[in-house]
């Protein structure tokens, strides 16, 4: 009888410690709100703030996500959810690049990263994106380029293609994942509110 109570204990202790890993872990990612208002209305500001409403949007589009949910795609042809995922990950180093005038080497490898990895990736990315570019002034903006880099080769854009590229990109595939979960029978919190930038409790 001792023993048994004893594996009991000890189960049991492992899984409070697995939940206090796992809501430490969650506690420390960002966006599950989104920060205050920026000084003023300059272009660095308005830049880190697009990408702060995409950092929220994606943590809540991605915040208790099932296997099914991941696993959803809505034709067999199509791209499931964690490949979208994936792919979002992808972007938001594109951002971060290009806030910190660096090259997107090419080709890219991320087999070896799963779900967790790419949605932490994601949101440490556009935190870092979104603070580099605060307060940067019009010119500061200017002189970012959009660089690409394969086989020792580079190829720049404007920064420009910031908005119409990637950043509008993610967008547009982060709300594929609210429409794939929402499919999947696992929709997003019903207290989520985009435009306050805040999630009741």
């Amino acid at each position: 009888m001792l023993e048994i109570n004893s594996t009991h204990i000890m189960r049991f202790s492992i899984f409070l410690f697995s939940i206090i890993i796992m809501s430490t872990s969650c506690a420390q990612l960002p966006y599950q709100s989104i920060p205050d208002y920026p000084e003023d209305y300059s272009t660095g500001n308005v830049i880190s703030r697009m990408i702060d409403g995409l950092g929220y949007r994606y943590y809540w589009a991605t915040e208790g996500l099932t296997q099914k949910a991941l696993q959803y795609k809505p034709s067999p042809e199509g791209r499931d959810t964690e490949h979208t995922l994936e792919h979002i990950f992808g972007l938001s180093e594109m951002i971060l690049n290009a806030a910190k005038n660096e090259p997107n080497i090419r080709p890219s490898n991320w087999d070896h990263l799963h779900f967790e990895d790419f949605r932490k990736g994601t949101l440490k990315n556009l935190e870092k994106a979104s603070k580099l570019m605060l307060g940067k002034s019009e010119a500061e903006v200017a002189n970012l380029k959009v660089i690409f880099q394969r086989e020792g080769k580079q190829s720049e854009f404007p920064f420009w293609h910031m908005f119409n590229g990637p950043i509008a990109d993610a967008l547009w595939h982060t709300g594929q994942v609210v429409s794939y979960r929402r499919s999947a029978g696992n929709p997003i919190n019903s207290k989520v509110n985009v435009f306050m930038g805040h999630t009741k409790h």
